[in-house]
């Protein structure tokens, strides 16, 4: 399958599969993300849980192919990154596949951002939201579109000792900054 969707007048073209989320359009929540942040030439990005890679390879087209790093921990997602990046002219950003983490040894991030699977339990995000500290440089900030609140709104808090919570028809979009350099729960 391919299709061709604009996102803040920037035009791509994706080919997908069945299997792989969200396969015949750009989901709602990582639009409703998108429309959420701005980037600049300055940023470096993380796309966690890329899929097939319309948030990385946006911000490809914005400020450099050289400033995103994309990852995912399915196979698929990871082999239609790399066609869809180059099928929009950004062939150079750096697409990992990773279980979270694990295999993404990219630090100082100014940007992540994640549209988690988060209608299973909780362990993707919550790895997600702990080791994407992190990996953020202080005053960075972390992004996390779902369907659900309390959870993310008291996860995200306890980690960074904040965060603003924009909703967006039927998804809230998690915004949260480093601000210090310790978890914001950890004692002394």
């Amino acid at each position: 399958m391919v299709f061709t969707e604009s996102v803040g007048g920037v035009e791509m073209k994706f080919e997908t599969t069945r299997g792989v989320f969200s396969p015949n359009n750009i989901d709602k929540g990582t639009l409703a993300m998108l429309t959420s942040c701005q980037f600049d030439t300055k940023s470096k990005i993380l796309d966690l849980g890329c899929g097939y890679g319309v948030v990385g390879i946006y911000a490809a087209k914005l400020i450099g192919e050289e400033n995103v790093v994309m990852s995912d921990i399915d196979k698929n997602a990871v082999a239609l990154s790399i066609k869809n990046a180059a099928l929009n002219g950004v062939p150079g950003v750096k697409i990992i596949y990773s279980d979270g983490f694990k295999s993404v040894d990219d630090t100082g991030f100014t940007h992540i951002l994640s549209n988690p699977p988060y209608h299973a339990d909780f362990s993707v995000p919550k790895h997600f939201i702990e080791k994407g500290f992190n990996r953020l440089e202080t005053g960075g900030q972390f992004y996390m579109v779902t369907k659900r609140l309390e959870w993310y709104k008291n996860k995200l808090t306890a980690i960074f000792g904040g965060v603003k919570v924009i909703q967006n028809g039927d998804f809230f979009i998690f915004r949260a900054e480093k601000r210090d350099t310790r978890y914001a729960n950890k004692k002394g």
